[in-house]
This record gives C-alpha cells, sequence and structure tokens, in this order.
C-alpha cells in the first residue's frame, strides 16, 4: 500500500507556493513561481494545475499516493467553497475553487482563507504550538489574520471571520480596494510600507542602516498593527498575537511601536499577558497549515 502525501498550495496577492506533505508535517518537495493576478482566471488555474501534476508525479517517483489538495486563497472562502471576495486576486471572485480543482484532479480538494490556512501551520507546527487561543496575522500584499479559539479554527457562521485587514484604523483614512476607508490594510501591509516606490525589504534594510523616514514608516505600521491588535485582544483575552507573512520578517522594525500601542489601549490583565511573536514557519506557514485543512488533522 502506498504512503499517503497531501499537496498544500498558498495562493498569495504575490507568490504562489505548493509543497507535498506528509501526516507529520515533512515537506518532500516544493516549488513556487508569482501568482501574477493580472492575468486572468485562465492563466492562474492552468499553472496551479501544473504545479499540482508536477509534485504528484514527484510523490508517486518516491512511492507515495497524492490523497487530498488544499489551497489557502487571499479572499473570502465561504463555508459553500465559493471565493466571495478577494481583494488582491479579483479573479477569483465568484469562483468554487475547490470544486474545479476537485474536478481536474480527481482528488479531494479544501479551500480555505490564506490567513487561516497559517493560522493552522503555526499552531500545529510553529509558534503557536503552546496556546489554545490566538490569532495569526500575516503581513504580505495585505493583512490577513487566523484565529484560533480554545484549539479550533473559527470562522464565523458564513466562513468569511478573520478579515482582521479591513479593520478600520483611520474613520476618514485612505481608500481601500475592499470599497471601505482607513483599513489597517492602507497602513501595515508591504504594499503600504512600499507606498514611496521601494518594496519592503528594501524599506526595511533602509531602517536597518538607521535612516529615519524608513524607521518612521515601519514605527507608523507598528502602531497602526498595535491599534487593530488592541482592539482584538481586549474583545477575545487571546493568549498569543503571532505575526507570518513577508512583512513579519521586520518584526524588530515593528516590534516596540506595536507593542506600545497594545499596552496603552488594553486592559492590564489581558495587555499584559498577550505574547506577541514572530512566526516559526516562515514561507511554509501557509503550504504546512493547507496540509493540515487537507489531512483534517486537529490542531
Amino acid at each position: 500500500m502506498k504512503r499517503e502525501l497531501c499537496i498544500g498550495i498558498d495562493l498569495g496577492g504575490s507568490n504562489l507556493r505548493f509543497a507535498l506533505v506528509d501526516r507529520q508535517g515533512k515537506v518532500l518537495a516544493r516549488c513556487a513561481e508569482p501568482t501574477r493576478p493580472a492575468a486572468g482566471l485562465q492563466s492562474l488555474l492552468t499553472r496551479l494545475l501544473a504545479g499540482v501534476e508536477r509534485l504528484r508525479q514527484e510523490g508517486g517517483g518516491l512511492g507515495y499516493s497524492v490523497v487530498a489538495l488544499a489551497v489557502g486563497v487571499p479572499g473570502l472562502v465561504c463555508s459553500d467553497g465559493v471565493v466571495r471576495a478577494s481583494v488582491n486576486i479579483p479573479a477569483l471572485e465568484g469562483v468554487s475553487l475547490a470544486r474545479e480543482l476537485s474536478i481536474a484532479t480527481g482528488i479531494p480538494v479544501v479551500a480555505l482563507n490564506d490567513a487561516n490556512a497559517c493560522a493552522l501551520g503555526e499552531k500545529r507546527y510553529g509558534a503557536g504550538r503552546g496556546y489554545r487561543s490566538l490569532i495569526a496575522l500575516t503581513l504580505g500584499t495585505g493583512v490577513g489574520s487566523g484565529l484560533i479559539l480554545d484549539g479550533k479554527l473559527w470562522t464565523g457562521v458564513d466562513g468569511a471571520a478573520g478579515e482582521f485587514g479591513h479593520i478600520p484604523v483611520e474613520p476618514d483614512g485612505r481608500p481601500c480596494g475592499c470599497g471601505s476607508r482607513g483599513c489597517l490594510e492602507q497602513y501595515a501591509s508591504a504594499s503600504a510600507i512600499a507606498r514611496d516606490g521601494d518594496d519592503a525589504a528594501a524599506v526595511a534594510r533602509r531602517a536597518r542602516q538607521g535612516d529615519a523616514a524608513a524607521l518612521a514608516v515601519f514605527a507608523e505600521a507598528g502602531r497602526y498593527l498595535g491599534i487593530a491588535v488592541a482592539g482584538v485582544v481586549n474583545l477575545l483575552n487571546l493568549e498569543a498575537v503571532i505575526l507570518c507573512g513577508g512583512v513579519a520578517r521586520s518584526f524588530d522594525l515593528l516590534e516596540s511601536s506595536l507593542r506600545r500601542e497594545l499596552i496603552s489601549r488594553t486592559f492590564a490583565l489581558s495587555g499584559g499577558r498577550v505574547r506577541i511573536e514572530p512566526g516559526l514557519l516562515g514561507d511554509d506557514a501557509g503550504v504546512l497549515g493547507a496540509a493540515v485543512a487537507a489531512f483534517g488533522t486537529a490542531v
């Protein structure tokens, strides 16, 4: 009997990552490419299926059978499997991605919000292992979150919970692609940090070299994160906040202003005990969390 694997996919606004994963969370093979959201739905589906087939063949060559597939999607993935909104990949809106992929591959497919996938990954294998209640924030092209409450992923009545990036932090602030204004995503995402032309990594390099303007950009992003996190901590009395995604690599540049704002806006009990930590899984958080969902593994 062949040993069983799944394929976890992290479909981000900038990068498309695939991993071949066993039931213990070991990655046996991986591949990645740019997402290219402007190329449209058919192009995206073609490249998704090509990546799945590539890893499926690699698994077969190792004597394994791929029995499930899961894909983390940047948007509202509702309980019926339909993507209802995807600000950064609008071609996915209205698409039942799990159904499309399952028909094409002949294997069971789970679609979930990409930040929920990161939360599952960090809870099962990373920085969230010691906690029962946490929020994992994904700071990348946009800002998302996954909530683990009492050891279980919380997705809300429609499956649309966790849109942390669209918490308003400035009532009359910058317009957001979701249709609102002043959303956190407009102040604390990689796109927001890179508003003046450089990418977020370049801004971080300048900040670490002492550039005052770059340091101020990260201080502002941390402050806005702290405002939004404080509301969630007061509401849910969480054990931990885990920062994931590309911007989380600059945790050292965000931490001070984030913590300062959090402490100033929370009750001493809940704000004083919550842990703020960077994720441990890096780019693997999404694919490993997708594998948790694909296998139906308890977190």
